[in-house]
């Protein structure tokens, strides 16, 4: 099968994934399919996370290859979680929405006013990281980078706000530190909030944003005194320019790896990743097809560990998500 990558690394994938791969969803054309001599065809129009863009991006390659649906025209636009549900998918605008959190009970509100039925299917599994330059020393050497849960929380605090390294700890630099992470939009904001600062805390507003996780990157290779938190595949890809730092919840550091987020042991960061079709766009063959291929290959290690960087689905979790999806397909045709 014809992957989208071939030729080229991961990186140049996930950097041209990040440049083109975007394409805005203005208004979502009608994506009413046809099975023509060809095979299928027809329109699919994606939004949503950042965090799962580069796993969108990667199984519409194998999907539109030129040997299995080559006449299906997927466009995927990466909006953050939340800007994703909210501009998007609950107006009706796209026919999926990628979250790298689930959907909140105000978004399904939205959704429900509109005649909008989300259908959550888990796809993979991610290893939020925190990543640091390759010169701060203070968080330890030689792959014993680590920071407390206690620690990030501070940082990151909107209360407390330390403004330099020593305000948190006083052995650590008396430096200013720098911050680049996710918009409020995205679901990686949303979860690092609840599981690391928890719900009675607010995040820090005083940092460098984006839903471009290769701009968190670039901004913490080019300060020493910098930090930032993305998704396990774009640190994957960059593992000569910044540092990922352990998570110590309580009992020792946990460093960010597909086998410590499969087994459960990188905690409180390790969280699933989900993909929502609307449940009425299921009716359209052409848009059904590539949510079950999705799932088929949810369980691939060559596509969703290999090529993008997290942790492929079990194949229980593929056979419950493929059943969830086939009853929604059964009800779109009602």
């Amino acid at each position: 099968m014809a992957k989208q990558t071939d030729g080229v690394s991961r990186r140049t994938f996930l950097a041209g994934a990040a440049a083109t791969g975007a394409v805005a969803a203005a208004g979502c054309t009608s994506n009413t399919g046809t099975e023509t001599d060809g095979g299928l065809s027809g329109d699919i129009n994606i939004s949503g996370s950042s965090t799962v863009f580069p796993l969108a991006v990667a199984m519409r390659g194998e999907f539109t290859a030129e040997d299995v649906h080559p006449n299906v025209d997927i466009s995927v636009n990466s909006t953050g979680s939340g800007g994703g549900f909210t501009n998007y998918f609950c107006t009706g605008d796209t026919d999926f929405n990628n979250a790298s959190r689930p959907i909140t009970e105000t978004e399904e509100e939205q959704c429900s006013s509109n005649d909008v039925t989300p259908v959550e299917l888990k796809v993979a599994t991610d290893a939020l990281t925190v990543v640091v330059n390759n010169d701060a020393s203070w968080f330890g050497e030689d792959g014993e980078e680590c920071v407390t849960v206690e620690q990030l929380a501070e940082i990151w605090s909107a209360e407390s706000k330390p403004t330099t390294w020593s305000d948190v700890n006083g052995d650590w630099p008396d430096e200013e530190i720098q911050l680049y992470g996710p918009t409020d939009a995205s679901g990686t904001f949303d979860y690092f909030l609840e599981e690391v600062l928890g719900e009675e805390e607010q995040h820090r507003t005083d940092y460098q944003s984006t839903e471009q996780d290769n701009q968190i990157i670039n901004g913490v290779a080019n300060s020493e005194f910098a930090i930032g938190y993305m998704g396990f595949a774009y640190y994957s890809e960059n593992t000569d320019r910044v540092t990922a730092l352990g998570i110590d919840n309580g009992d020792g550091c946990v460093k960010p790896t597909l086998e410590t987020a499969s087994s459960g042991e990188y905690q409180p960061l390790s969280r699933p990743l989900f993909t929502y079709p609307a449940q009425s766009e299921l009716a359209d063959e052409h848009v059904a097809e590539f949510a079950r291929f999705w799932l088929e290959n949810s369980t691939s290690e060559s596509i969703v560990a290999d090529e993008v960087g997290y942790v492929p689905n079990t194949e229980s979790e593929r056979d419950e998500m493929l059943d969830r999806l086939e009853s929604a397909v059964e009800a779109a045709s009602e």
